[in-house]
């Protein structure tokens, strides 16, 4: 019998996570096949091409473009440093009086002259770029000159929502449940260099205090989306997260406002409280969805026993979901009914639905679009 399958947020004790680390152009990879990595473990790298500053160097030397070429002191391709002399024009009689000169304004090379336009265009020393490993584990693939792939098993939970980047740290668990709020009280100069986990709500107040103590990231069931502008400074919108750099990554595991993180959850952080976590808030909620994660490596081969993977199996009755949308966002519940008949909504239109009874004990009927799966 066919059935639906409602993608959602997987939570679960046992996965292969798989990482491709990949440079943003070619480059050299600095691992293969078999190693061992820690999160901090460059695994390829690159340089990227300097910044390209121009100079009107006809202009400020008061020439013709198209004589330009003759005063050039320094050549297309050749090598400057900051200060030196890239154009020179003689002075009266051969002498210093009234002459003329250009510096460059960056270390770097000259990329071309314009006898057209007059302009010098300066290119800036290459950008090295280096890629981590992210994650504790084993490189299964190199992709030459470009990159590899980590693997690990692994404890992991993804987030409905996050910002900053990729870090790491041991986990903590700073509330005694999963729906007691994350105060400033509950922050301790202890919590340096930890992931903190907190209940239903982390709080701006506790938010500044933990950058300040230099907690590396924070995973709580929900977040004030007022105090998320004015942590930031700027409504999210519908962009990529993750680059933010306030000194501090952030997972919301269940949505905004004051929700209590899901059980299982909180219970999977409060198992693993100690052991090394790898946390990355990069969030896109449309076309090409990205989840916020927390992956916790395990010592455990990646050949032992289940390969974590398992069955991807759809909405069935007693399904546990998340409803994703306005008026029960957020709200947790399981899966009473599954008609198959379109039913009329209220804005007019027909689609599939489901029956959930909310933690609550209330049910309530809600478009099958609204929900996401909890996986396990």
């Amino acid at each position: 019998m066919a059935h639906a399958y409602t993608p959602g947020l997987k939570v679960t004790d046992d996965i292969i996570v798989k990482k491709h680390r990949i440079l943003p152009l070619k480059g050299e990879v600095m691992v293969k096949v078999g190693d061992k990595v820690s999160p901090d473990d460059v695994v390829a790298r690159t340089h990227l091409p300097g910044n390209v500053v121009p100079l009107n160097v006809a202009n400020k030397m008061g020439l013709p473009p198209e004589d330009l070429p003759g005063y050039m002191v320094k050549q297309q391709g050749e090598a400057i440093k900051e200060g030196d002399v890239i154009a020179y024009k003689k002075g009266l009689f051969g002498t210093k009086l009234f002459h003329s000169e250009c510096k460059s304004t960056l270390e770097g090379t000259i990329e071309s002259i314009s006898h057209i336009t007059g302009q010098v265009l300066q290119r800036g020393l290459p950008i090295p770029v280096e890629v981590r490993a992210y994650i504790r584990g084993e490189v299964i693939e190199v992709i030459p000159q470009e990159g590899v792939v980590v693997a690990c098993r692994a404890s992991f939970a993804q987030g409905i929502f996050g910002i900053g980047g990729e870090t790491y740290g041991n986990i903590l668990v700073a509330t005694p449940d999963n729906s007691t709020i994350l105060s400033d009280d509950l922050i301790k100069p202890e919590m340096k260099g930890r992931v903190v986990i907190g209940g239903s709500l982390v709080t701006a107040a506790a938010l500044k205090k933990a950058i300040t103590t230099g907690v590396k990231g924070i995973v709580v069931g929900g977040f004030d989306d007022k105090d998320l502008r004015d942590f930031l400074g700027y409504d999210i919108g519908v962009a990529i997260t993750g680059s933010e750099d306030k000194g501090i990554t952030l997972v919301v595991t269940e949505g905004f406002g004051q929700i209590s993180m899901a059980r299982k959850t909180y219970d999977l952080f409060k198992r693993h409280e100690g052991q090394m976590a790898c946390i990355n808030g990069a969030t896109q909620i449309r076309a090409g969805v990205i989840r916020p994660e927390v992956v916790i490596p395990s010592d455990t081969p990646m050949n032992a026993g289940n390969n974590g993977e398992g069955q991807i199996m759809g909405l069935t009755i007693g399904s546990p979901v998340r409803v994703i949308r306005h008026p029960y966002f957020g709200r947790l519940g399981k899966v009473t009914e599954l008609p198959s008949p379109l039913q009329k909504l209220g804005s007019e239109s027909h689609a599939r639905v489901l029956w959930v009874e909310f933690e609550s004990g209330e049910k309530a009927v809600v478009p099958r679009a609204n929900v996401e799966m909890i996986e396990g």
